[in-house]
């Protein structure tokens, strides 16, 4: 399974694979809302993007790979969001480390940038399952992937040590290649 490091570009997006030109525009769209203050989350501050950013190009050497969102209607970086822990030999990839500017909130962005990954997952890469991780208390992370169509697996606990010295139970969703059309159908219907 070999995922293209491409441009996507939909309608109302571009994912763009992420490069260092795209620090500055990231810390302008983390600065619009309090996302990083958030405990449950992982979104990084201003400050904390350029090595966010960094070490995002370094795991894009294993395969994975990270993009930026940019919103076409307004030309700016709204966000990020990538592939991780991709499984060649077994046709699975996660997606995550997913945070907009609030600005992109309640807009189409994630549902575009959604189905282009999934699209790219499924039809060009073949993948047979796709994973998203959150935090049990991100209810609004939560809400947002059962809305893609994604089923719970299941809850990890005590899954991580969170840098507030709390455990992380970590909520599991997946769609696997039969579920695929449907998912597609739901997610261009609320493009539409």
């Amino acid at each position: 399974m070999l995922i293209n490091q491409a441009t996507l570009e939909g309608q109302f997006v571009l994912l763009e694979p992420l490069t260092e030109q795209h620090i500055k525009p990231l810390e302008k769209a983390v600065a619009d809302g309090d996302s990083p203050k958030l405990w449950f989350a992982s979104v990084p501050t201003a400050e904390q993007m350029p090595a966010y950013v960094q070490r995002a190009i370094a795991d894009m050497a294993q395969g994975n790979i990270a993009y930026a969102v940019r919103s076409k209607a307004s030309g700016e970086v709204v966000g990020t969001t990538r592939y991780y822990n991709v499984d060649e030999a077994n046709r699975r990839a996660m997606i995550g480390f997913t945070w907009y500017a609030n600005a992109a909130k309640r807009t189409p962005i994630n549902t575009e940038s959604k189905l282009l990954l999934l699209t790219t997952l499924f039809e060009q890469a073949q993948a047979i399952a796709v994973e998203f991780r959150t935090h049990y208390f991100n209810q609004a992370s939560r809400a947002a992937i059962e809305r893609l169509g994604a089923k719970q697996d299941g809850i990890l606990r005590n899954h991580q040590i969170m840098p507030d010295g709390s455990y992380r139970d970590t909520v599991v969703y997946s769609i696997i290649a039969s579920e695929w059309p449907a998912v597609k159908s739901n997610l261009l219907s609320k493009l539409s």
